[in-house]
């Protein structure tokens, strides 16, 4: 029941793509992460993910249109829809996705791909 600080969890680490967890609630993870460039396309068959811009912003492309998220706002991707990250500049951002999703669903092994650690 100790307090998290936003900030000092994000000086922890530099790495893009790569979610830490930070709390986890009802069987929920919170997760932080930088994020710069372009991600996977992907889709969570079983899973909603939100997404909130803690600071910088990024672009969330989906297969029909695009929604650009700037700090303090939040996006809920639906389970089932394909979408893709991008920031041009890093962003840091938070996630709140059940405990176990590992970051680009159902598409293919890459690079970005791995289950989060805890900071």
């Amino acid at each position: 029941m100790d307090k998290i600080n936003i900030c000092q969890k994000l000086s922890q680490f530099s790495e893009h793509w790569s979610p830490k967890i930070i709390a986890e609630l009802n069987g929920q993870e919170v997760k932080l992460a930088k994020i710069k460039g372009e991600f996977d396309w992907h889709s969570h068959a079983d899973e909603d993910e939100m997404f909130l811009v803690v600071s910088g912003s990024f672009v969330m492309e989906y297969r029909d249109r695009s929604v650009e998220l700037n700090e303090g706002e939040l996006v809920v991707v639906p389970r089932g829809v394909e979408h893709r990250p991008v920031a041009s500049e890093e962003c840091s951002i938070m996630l709140f996705e059940p405990a176990g999703v590992v970051n680009t669903g159902d598409a293919p092994v890459s690079g970005k791909t791995n289950l989060a650690e805890r900071i």
